[in-house]
């Protein structure tokens, strides 16, 4: 894949509102990108560079692919840390994240839109789901409010963006919300028996990213909608072939096309939407760590709660 090639500098200009590509969209189309950077966290580096874009209204976006623009990271490698902590210090206060995903019911069919609205975590602890728990001697104690995963202010607004992007665009693509999806392990799919499972315990959609996403996204104080993209039938469906890569890979070619029309439509609307620090938006956000912070500011240790002043600047204050 070509290198990103910056028409001009980003001068530091508020970015309001960040977009994670998932499996497939690895960049962004249509929209002029004006800078590339590549912050390193306290937590490390981003999967990737991250795009510094400019719509033809003048609206900034930060972009940044997920598994690498090159497809190089696993999810249960992807280091959503520093993913979160990069596009929170570079100034965003919502992140609209892709995902393909699997579908676990009939009515969403492959090439379909889902914006879900709750998670089931089926993965195995190998990721690393919270920027607290740090300390030598006494670790920094949070319990962030996660019953609603995504932001339940904004995700019917981006649905019905998205609901409208596509009727014009993509009339046959359904978009379905008020789902659940689950998060796997991976990397290998599911066996049909975990397939009907999954279907029994309430999951719609199945993918492997989700999580701890969407976790350090609400411990970071950012709105977080996730927007998922049907790729195949998983593996409950008796009358298909248990769920395979050419045939992920044949949703996902038209599924990323749909994607960047939707993209496109997305950053100038929501970008206003939030621009407002009384807007009702980020009401629910903006200083929701403040009392879920357990642990004295007094008794976190200094290196500590610098790296959580990167995030949370507030915090010790």
């Amino acid at each position: 894949m070509a290198q990103i090639e910056p028409k001009a500098e980003w001068d530091g200009a508020p970015i309001l509102v960040g977009v994670i590509g998932g499996s497939g969209l690895y960049k962004l189309e249509g929209i002029e990108i004006i800078d590339s950077v590549n912050p390193k966290t306290p937590w490390g580096y981003p999967s990737s560079p991250i795009s510094i874009a400019r719509t033809d209204s003048g609206t900034l976006v930060a972009f940044l692919a997920r598994h690498g623009l090159k497809h190089s990271i696993s999810p249960s490698h992807v280091p959503s840390t520093a993913n979160i902590a990069a596009l929170k210090h570079l100034g965003v206060r919502t992140v609209l994240a892709f995902s393909a995903v699997g579908s676990l019911r009939e009515e969403i069919a492959p090439k379909d839109f889902v914006i879900p609205s709750q998670i089931i975590d089926r993965t195995k602890g190998i990721r690393r789901a919270s920027y607290f728990g740090e300390g030598e001697e006494h670790a920094v104690i949070a319990h962030a409010s996660f019953g609603d995963p995504y932001d339940t202010v904004l995700s019917p607004i981006v649905e019905g963006i998205v609901r409208e992007t596509l009727a014009a665009h993509s009339p046959t693509v359904k978009v379905h919300s008020n789902k659940t999806v689950v998060c796997m392990e991976g990397p290998a799919f599911s066996t049909r028996a975990e397939s009907n499972m999954y279907r029994q315990m309430g999951g719609d959609i199945i993918n492997m990213s989700a999580l701890p996403e969407a976790k350090l996204a609400r411990e970071a104080e950012l709105s977080y909608v996730l927007i998922a993209t049907s790729t195949d039938y998983d593996a409950w469906r008796e009358t298909e072939e248990s769920v395979s890569v050419s045939e992920v890979m044949e949703s996902l070619k038209a599924n990323v096309v749909a994607s960047q029309v939707v993209t496109r439509a997305l950053i100038d609307r929501v970008s206003e939407l939030v621009s407002d620090d009384d807007g009702k938006i980020l009401r629910r956000t903006k200083g929701s760590m403040k009392f879920s912070v357990m642990t004295p500011a007094e008794n976190i240790e200094p290196h500590v709660l610098e790296r959580l002043r990167y995030i949370l600047p507030w915090l010790g204050k």
